[in-house]
């Protein structure tokens, strides 16, 4: 039976370069994927581009309304890998239709993407708490903080702003320059103004 996976970790961890590599192994095999992400990820429109440089399209973006069972099943059932970029941002019932694609149609799925948004709550993040409920394995992806501790905390800066509130999803538009960070939780802390 093909297992549901969910590769999470904190922002710049690799999630996405990790994604095309393991495309890469597949296809140097011989073997076809299918590559997926979010249309609420528009960066790059349909491709996924690494921060170190790796980039490949997706086989299909989709949206909040998407059957994912439906479309794999119908338009990628002989691919011998699902992978997921963005996977936070799938719907309950998205992440629910992956599983029945490992069980059902015998084809592995392995999502990336945040545990918890830069509030530190899974508000807007309902796909990734479905696929710590769902996936058969879960791996932690690690990254370190400035200070070399291992980073588990996101934070947003908005035109090098600190934001602590906000919209859960915001993405770079190219008139505000947004950017995320990973921090342990002690230098989070410190960041926010609640150090010892």
């Amino acid at each position: 039976m093909a297992k549901l996976y969910f590769r999470y970790g904190a922002m710049g961890c690799g999630k996405t370069a990790q994604l095309l590599v393991v495309a890469f192994n597949y296809e140097e095999r011989g073997q076809k994927v299918c590559v997926i992400k979010p249309a609420i990820d528009t960066k790059n429109d349909k491709k996924l581009l690494s921060r170190i440089g790796l980039s490949r399209d997706t086989d299909f973006v989709f949206s909040r309304d998407d059957n994912l069972f439906s479309k794999i099943k119908e338009h990628y059932a002989k691919v011998n890998c699902v992978l997921v970029d963005e996977a936070q941002f799938l719907t309950p019932k998205q992440a629910d239709e992956l599983s029945e694609v490992a069980s059902l149609l015998n084809i592995p799925v392995i999502c990336y993407g945040l545990r918890l948004n830069f509030k530190q709550n899974d508000s807007g993040f309902e796909g990734a708490t479905r696929l710590l409920q769902l996936a058969h394995e879960i791996e932690e992806l690690k990254t370190i903080c400035d200070c070399g501790k291992k980073a588990t905390r996101n934070l947003r800066f908005l035109n090098g702003v600190l934001m602590t509130e906000g919209e859960a999803v915001v993405i770079d538009d190219g008139k505000t320059e947004v950017k995320y960070k990973a921090f342990c939780p002690d230098c989070y802390y410190k960041m926010i103004g609640r150090s010892k």
